[in-house]
């Protein structure tokens, strides 16, 4: 198998440190790089600057992206800015590479839908990287919220912030993709994970209304605070879900509480806790993680992309799942520039 990495970044370098514990030698891989930084992202976010990251996980460097296509590369993983993900997807699918494609799927909706077109017609494997669908916790409170123990539904509440000047220690937050418009940054798309896992329990809303904006003094040229009210269908009425997202908060803060007229459910991704909370139970029931490596959420979402791969099967997100949660996160957007509700139905 021969595996082309677009990309090398702190993303690109996880992927490909996971494809080695994974695959050993029995994978070659290559790599389309643009910046050709030479340090090694080590697991903990930091720069060894004594190392080169080509060496360490012998991988073979091309200069332009039709160089490494011509090598006939079986899978693609494209970890550049999102900007940049659909030329380059597109690129990848027609020269009959599966696909692995890292969060946002893209920064607008321009040429997306020929993506799924070109996948389907080239009979490829298209998952887009939300590895949060693999996070016990996130799994635990999807078995809460379908099992149907909380009775009827009232409202959602979900929060997410964290200090981008912490994100990557190795590099000034200022040149990040997150911190710049031109490479689709900013704290709506770079943390699209929550749009994801509330679409995956709640659907698709039906409208939603946003403020937000450079709220702070970060040094960066996108919005740094979202705050998000989404009307998600549920039977004859709506179910008001809120999410609040920032680039400020330290410590970082993940919280998901879902309230209901039997009990109520709250995720903490930072405690590594699920609580459920239910009528006539003076305590809680309370789900807990233990000695939980992070890294483990990237391995099982590479295990689950491999095995789609060879027996062709459905990634738990495709590339049209990957729309629905852009979707959801540029109607914040425009809802924030416009000062008004946008209607998704």
């Amino acid at each position: 198998m021969k595996i082309l990495i677009i990309g090398l970044g702190g993303i690109g370098q996880r992927h490909t440190r996971n494809l080695r514990a994974l695959l050993g030698d029995s994978v070659e891989i290559i790599a389309y790089r643009v910046r050709r930084l030479t340090h090694v992202v080590t697991p903990t976010m930091g720069a060894d600057q004594d190392l080169n990251v080509e060496k360490v996980y012998n991988i073979t460097t091309f200069h332009s992206l039709e160089e490494a296509l011509a090598q006939k590369p079986d899978i693609a993983y494209i970890c550049n800015p999102s900007s940049l993900h659909v030329a380059v997807t597109r690129a990848c699918l027609i020269a009959g590479c599966d696909i692995f494609l890292e969060k946002p799927l893209a920064d607008s909706l321009e040429g997306t839908a020929e993506l799924v077109n070109l996948a389907r017609e080239h009979n490829r494997i298209a998952m887009v990287g939300y590895q949060l669908r693999f996070h016990p916790c996130v799994i635990r409170l999807t078995e809460i919220v379908r099992s149907g123990v909380l009775g009827n539904l009232l409202g959602v509440r979900a929060t997410i912030g964290e200090y981008l000047p912490n994100w990557h220690p190795y590099e000034d937050y200022r040149i990040m993709y997150a911190a710049r418009a031109d490479l689709g940054g900013g704290v709506i798309l770079s943390q699209i994970h929550e749009f994801d896992y509330l679409y995956s329990l709640f659907g698709l809303p039906s409208r939603i209304y946003a403020l937000g904006g450079h709220w702070s003094d970060l040094e960066i040229d996108v919005e740094d605070t979202a705050s998000i009210l989404m009307e998600a269908p549920l039977g004859t009425r709506v179910l008001p879900i809120q999410l609040h997202q920032d680039f400020l908060q330290s410590p970082a803060s993940r919280q998901c509480e879902v309230i209901g007229d039997k009990g109520r459910a709250v995720m903490d991704l930072h405690a590594l806790t699920v609580s459920l909370f239910t009528l006539g139970h003076a305590k809680p029931e309370v789900f807990r993680l233990e000695n939980f490596d992070r890294n483990n959420l990237f391995l099982d979402q590479t295990r689950h992309f491999l095995h789609c791969v060879e027996t062709r099967e459905k990634p738990v997100v495709d590339l049209a799942d990957g729309i629905q949660s852009l979707r959801m996160a540029l109607a914040v957007k425009q809802s924030i520039a416009a000062h008004q509700p946008i209607d998704l139905a």
